[in-house]
C-alpha cells in the first residue's frame, strides 16, 4: 500500500485507482462471502452434479458492479476473453465460464432469500466494531430509477357507479359507516396512512413494501415535475461517515414520508448510542414521523412543509414566541429532563421602554411534546438547527456516487424481486467499498505514526 502517500484524501474514487488484484481483494474482505456461498450452494448430494465454482461465481457477480460491466451477457464475455481478470474472480484456468443461465439461476436463489440483506448488516456491525461509524446524524432521503420495461398500457377501467355526494342520511349512515370500515380493512400497510406503521413490527413493514415499477413523480431543482416508470431507493445515510445504515427499496409511486419509519426502526438494531438527530426534507415533514423519533429518545430536524395553515399570533415562521413589538425570542437551550425549550428575550427589547415596565417576558419556555412537529431540537430557525440540516447533503451525495460508480440506473430485470437484488447488491458493495477505504486509511495511518 506504499503507493498512496496520503491518508487524509483516500477514499472509494481512489480506491477504483488501485490495481483490480488488490482492489478486489481489498473489498471482498470486507463482504462475508462464506455466508452467501453456503446460502446459494447445493446442499444436498442428490441430483446432477456440481460442475461450477460458485465461490467464484458469487465473486465475479459482485466485481460486475464494480467494473461497471452493464449486463451478465458482458460478464461472461469478460471473462472469456480477459484471463487475468478470471483467475482475479476466483476461477481457475481449467474452470469452464458460466452461462448466461447459470447467474439467472444463482440471481434467483439470491431473490429467494434475504442473505444479501444479512451480509450487509453484518458489514455495518463490523465498522461499528472497528470505530468507523460514531456519527451523531442521519440523514434520510430518496432517490429514483428507472425499470428496464416502459410500462404497459393502461386497461380500460370499469366504469364505476358514481359514489352519492354530500351529508348522509340517517337511515344510509350505518351502512356506509360499515362500508368505510370495510374499505379500510381491506387496505395494505402502505396504502393506509402513515400512522399505522407506528406500532408495526420491523419484519412487517419490510415485508409488505410494494416492489412492482410504477410510476413516479417528483419535483425537480427547478421546481419542474419529474416523472419516471420504476422504482425508489430509499437510504439512512450517517451524516459524518457515509456508510449507508438502512437502505428499502420500494415502488416508485410510494411517497417518500412512508418509508421513513421502517428505516428508522431498522436503525435501533444497530444500538449506536452517538446517533441522536435525524436530518429530512420537506417531503417527510409528517407528524407521526417526528412521533417514531420522539418514541426512539432521539430528536427531530425536518424542513417544514406549510399546509394552508394560519399564522400563528404571537409567533414567528419558525414558532419562536415574539415580543409586544414582534421581535422573535432567541433560542437558549434545550433542557432534555423536562424535554423543554428556552428562549431568551430578543436583543432589542433591551432598549425597549415596554421591557422596563414589565411588559416583555425575559425567558420563554415551551415543552417539545406540545406539537413535536413545530418544537424541534434545536428549536427551527436557529444557527444550530440550520447547521444540522446542512448534513442532509451527505444522503444526496451518497445518491450520486450510488448512481456515478455503481449503476444504480442500470437495472436490468423485469421484476421487483430481482430489482430488489440488484439495489441489496449495489448497497452493499458501497459500504464495503467504504470499509476497504477506511481501513486502508487507518493503516496508512498506523504506518505514518511509526
Amino acid at each position: 500500500m506504499t503507493i498512496i502517500r496520503q491518508q487524509s484524501l483516500f477514499g472509494i474514487q481512489e480506491l477504483y485507482e488501485m490495481e483490480p488484484t488488490q482492489q478486489y481483494q481489498e473489498i471482498m474482505d470486507a463482504i462475508d462471502l462464506d455466508a452467501i456461498f453456503f446460502e446459494v450452494n447445493k446442499k444436498t448430494s442428490v441430483g446432477a452434479p456440481v460442475e461450477l465454482n460458485y465461490g467464484a461465481m458469487i465473486v465475479s457477480f459482485f466485481i460486475r458492479y464494480v467494473e461497471r460491466i452493464p449486463t451478465i451477457k458482458g460478464l461472461i464475455k469478460r471473462l472469456d476473453h480477459d484471463l487475468t481478470f478470471k483467475l482475479n474472480c476466483g476461477f481457475k484456468v481449467s474452470d469452464s465460464t458460466p452461462s448466461e443461465s447459470s447467474y439467472s439461476r444463482l440471481l434467483t436463489k439470491l431473490s429467494e432469500s434475504d442473505i444479501v440483506e444479512r451480509v450487509q448488516e453484518r458489514v455495518i456491525h463490523t465498522a461499528i466494531t472497528e470505530g468507523f461509524i460514531s456519527d451523531d446524524t442521519v440523514a434520510i432521503d430518496a432517490t429514483h430509477f428507472e425499470a428496464r420495461d416502459q410500462a404497459s398500457p393502461k386497461e380500460k377501467e370499469q366504469k364505476k357507479e358514481p359514489k352519492k355526494r354530500g351529508r348522509k342520511t340517517k337511515e344510509e349512515r350505518p351502512k356506509w359507516l360499515e362500508e368505510q370500515a370495510k374499505e379500510l380493512a381491506s387496505l395494505s400497510l402502505y396504502e393506509k396512512k402513515i400512522e399505522a406503521q407506528l406500532d408495526e413490527p420491523l419484519h412487517n413493514l419490510r415485508t409488505e413494501v410494494p416492489q412492482a415499477p410504477k410510476w413516479g413523480i417528483k419535483k425537480n431543482s427547478e421546481g419542474k415535475n419529474v416523472f419516471w416508470f420504476g422504482y425508489k431507493g430509499h437510504l439512512a445515510v450517517g451524516a459524518s461517515s457515509q456508510y449507508i445504515l438502512q437502505s428499502l427499496l420500494s415502488s416508485g409511486n410510494l411517497n417518500d414520508g412512508k418509508a421513513a419509519i421502517p428505516l428508522l426502526k431498522g436503525l435501533e438494531q444497530f444500538h449506536l448510542p452517538s446517533i441522536h438527530l435525524h436530518t429530512m426534507d420537506a417531503g417527510y415533514d409528517f407528524e407521526p414521523i417526528y412521533e417514531q423519533i420522539h418514541r426512539m429518545g432521539h430528536q427531530s430536524n425536518i424542513a417544514y412543509n406549510k399546509r394552508n395553515e394560519s399564522e400563528m399570533i404571537g409567533y414567528d415562521e419558525h414558532f419562536a414566541p415574539t415580543c409586544f413589538r414582534e421581535h422573535s425570542y432567541r433560542y437558549d437551550s434545550y433542557d432534555p429532563k423536562y424535554e423543554t425549550l428556552k428562549y431568551t428575550q430578543p436583543l432589542e427589547c433591551k432598549e425597549c421602554p415596554l421591557a422596563n415596565q414589565g411588559q416583555c417576558q425575559k425567558v420563554y419556555k415551551v415543552r417539545i411534546t406540545t406539537d413535536l412537529r413545530k418544537y424541534t431540537v434545536p428549536a427551527r430557525g436557529s444557527k444550530v438547527w440550520k447547521k444540522v440540516f446542512k448534513r442532509r447533503t451527505a444522503v444526496e451525495r451518497v445518491n450520486a456516487y450510488l448512481k456515478e460508480f455503481y449503476q444504480l440506473n442500470n437495472v436490468r430485470y423485469r421484476t421487483g424481486k430481482r430489482a430488489k437484488v440488484h439495489f441489496n447488491m449495489i448497497v452493499l458493495i458501497y459500504n464495503a467499498s467504504k470499509l476497504a477505504a477506511d481501513r486502508i486509511n487507518l493503516s496508512l495511518k498506523v504506518q505514518q505514526a511509526a
